[in-house]
């Protein structure tokens, strides 16, 4: 990240020196300054998140979008992490996102260890991973029931996913997920130094305001990985308002999809009577811009997964189920077994199928266990088990058995070999917020003889892949799924290559790199760029461009005044007058900001938020 030095320009003071100018030595700090901001590269545009629909297939877009992506410190923070291990399988979607991300960024990643603590606070200990570190917590114990059972999956899940009726009625758990919130903020003091903050997911909705209440005065952007549902939907989660007003203190807010950044602003004016201007919502606080940012893969590394090796194990795994469909068509699905993912609306699909079609094609169904302590997660694999022996029992033989059903996770190496056998990729999740299932599956795919995706239209990833790629259905209706897969089955070689071929390039021409480089590009241009104790009108602390909406108008001022011969007094005088008058008008809408913008000394933080003594009183 590019910041001003403290070092005020002396040879340009004193050569621009004028009878009229020395008559406001209080501005010249200031301008010295925009000076030094005319010498960095100003981003005008407001670049939203690419649209891979509409991007050109690159050989080299992982290394343009790695190179193109800010010199920046960065901490990344979640509530789970990566195994940063191709040979064991990832626990979600988030932790494939993040880990190529940390690995080649060189990031500190701070997530939670699968140990509790008692709430002491320790330094955080940082392991190497790939150019990156990860850093592990021990959360409290005494809060993580109520932060991570009761509020974040049995009220925040749910709703997140327009599944209401999922919902635990009880109101329980908000209080202990503040308070981890609170304990993940402290932890992350230790990182304060570091130039920017980024943050993922429901499970820390609240954090950029706890890192800032410790006095931490950096970029902190959030990315939400599940969907954002509409107001009406929201509004059934108990203390809503406070949790979206506690979203507007990051300065960047990340969506995969236009349905979910829409329904977010849509939010806003509903409970708060807010708008967005071209992405950007004014608070009290400042400023909060809102954009899109679809999650890719990486392309590249699937392919090497296709050709790794695998322990002894899991290869003596993958041949028994491949030989177990040996000449005989099969799909797949591959999902954490989640009320979300649809997999009993799934497997009643297949029952209607092999009703019309017996014996057409077999089902791979692997679904690791996921949240088996909450109650709504018990009975729902229950229901899955019981629907699939039915099937099984319904149009089974001794000699062949339609769903094949395991708990078993894997590692990416081994799903690539399991995607490219199957003939049809079935991703009919009733919700989700991008599913790279269906992305890895298209990746996995011979190009000479593609499978075909059955795909939800409600996965953030059918807001990428039209009707024309994917087989679009609507995972509540089983009939659909079954008419979809029936018609993957029996599609034409040439029909198959044209869908698939279209969707690489899609894939392809915007990876997990690009997606990556997109968000810190923009959390870049966020807010630490400029020490406003320059600015005499507005006091200590940090601003910059993209909180000055007025800035442009400023700085061709500024231009203007040192074009003027220094001889000519009368000009010099009039140009001066331009240069404060503009400098004025982009202050106005700071001024309210500055409370919180302190140029915080190190040395003298503390944990309880005090920002020591020799700070001073605020000038305005």
């Amino acid at each position: 990240m590019v910041r001003i030095h403290d070092t005020l320009d002396t040879a340009w003071l004193d050569s621009s020196s004028t009878s009229g100018a020395t008559q406001h030595d209080e501005t010249l700090g200031q301008a010295a300054f925009a000076l030094h901001l005319d010498e960095i590269p100003l981003e005008q545009e407001q670049e939203g998140g690419a649209d891979p629909s509409h991007a050109v297939a690159s050989a080299d877009a992982e290394h343009r979008s790695v190179n193109q992506q800010p010199d920046m410190k960065l901490v990344v923070i979640s509530n789970r992490g990566a195994p940063f291990d191709p040979n064991k399988p990832q626990t979600s979607g988030l932790a494939a996102a993040l880990e190529p991300v940390v690995e080649r960024s060189g990031a500190v990643w701070m997530f939670s260890s699968e140990n509790r603590g008692d709430g002491t606070e320790r330094p955080l200990l940082l392991v190497k991973a790939g150019e990156g570190h990860v850093a592990e917590l021990d959360l409290p114990a005494a809060h993580y029931r109520g932060y991570y059972r009761d509020y974040s999956n049995s009220i925040l899940w749910p709703v997140l996913h327009s599944l209401s009726d999922r919902m635990s009625r009880a109101e329980e758990g908000y209080d202990s997920y503040r308070q981890m919130n609170n304990f993940i903020a402290r932890a992350a003091f230790d990182l304060r130094d570091r130039d920017a903050f980024w943050v993922h997911d429901y499970h820390l909705l609240p954090l950029a305001g706890d890192l800032q209440n410790l006095g931490i005065e950096r970029p902190t952007g959030f990315f939400l990985h599940t969907p954002w549902p509409t107001p009406d939907m929201m509004e059934r989660v108990p203390n809503y308002r406070e949790l979206m007003k506690s979203m507007l203190e990051y300065d960047l807010l990340g969506f995969q999809t236009n349905r979910d950044l829409n329904n977010f602003v849509a939010s806003l004016r509903t409970y708060f009577g807010l708008e967005s201007n071209d992405g950007v919502v004014t608070t009290e606080r400042g400023q909060t811009r809102l954009q899109k940012f679809p999650i890719g893969i990486d392309p590249r590394q699937f392919a090497e997964y296709l050709a790794a090796e695998l322990s002894p194990a899991e290869q003596e795994k993958i041949s028994s189920l491949l030989q177990s469909f040996e000449g005989a068509k099969f799909a797949i699905g591959v999902d954490r077994l989640d009320y979300t993912k649809g997999i009993d609306k799934r497997v009643e699909a297949f029952n209607q199928l092999l009703a019309a079609e017996p014996g057409s094609i077999s089902l791979l169904q692997i679904a690791p266990s996921s949240r088996a302590d909450v109650d709504e997660y018990r009975k729902y694999k229950e229901d899955v088990e019981n629907a699939i022996n039915h099937v099984n029992a319904e149009h089974g033989t001794e000699e062949w058995r339609p769903i094949h059903y395991t708990n078993d996770p894997f590692s990416q190496a081994a799903l690539a070999r399991l995607y490219r056998a199957a003939h049809v990729g079935v991703v009919t999740p009733l919700r989700d917020g991008m599913n790279l299932v269906a992305k890895e599956y298209v990746a996995a795919q011979d190009p000479k003889d593609p499978g075909v995706l059955v795909l939800s239209k409600f996965a953030g990833a059918a807001e990428d892949f039209n009707e024309d790629e994917a087989l679009l259905v609507d995972p509540n209706h089983p009939e659909e799924i079954a008419d979809a897969i029936s018609k993957a089955v029996n599609m034409p070689l040439d029909e198959r290559v044209k869908r698939w071929r279209s969707m690489m390039d899609k894939i392809v021409s915007y990876t997990i790199h690009d997606w990556s480089a997109d968000y810190l590009r923009e959390l870049d241009k966020s807010r630490i760029a400029v020490p406003a104790d320059q600015f005499h009108h507005l006091g200590l602390g940090w601003t910059n461009e993209a909180q000055m909406p007025l800035y442009q108008n400023y700085a061709a001022a500024l231009t203007a005044y040192n074009e003027i011969d220094p001889a000519d007094a009368t000009l010099k005088e009039a140009a001066y007058a331009d240069v404060k008058s503009a400098f004025e008008a982009l202050a106005v809408p700071l001024k309210h900001t500055q409370d919180r913008l302190w140029d915080l000394s190190a040395p003298t933080a503390s944990r309880d938020g005090g920002r020591g003594q020799e700070l001073g009183a605020r000038e305005d």
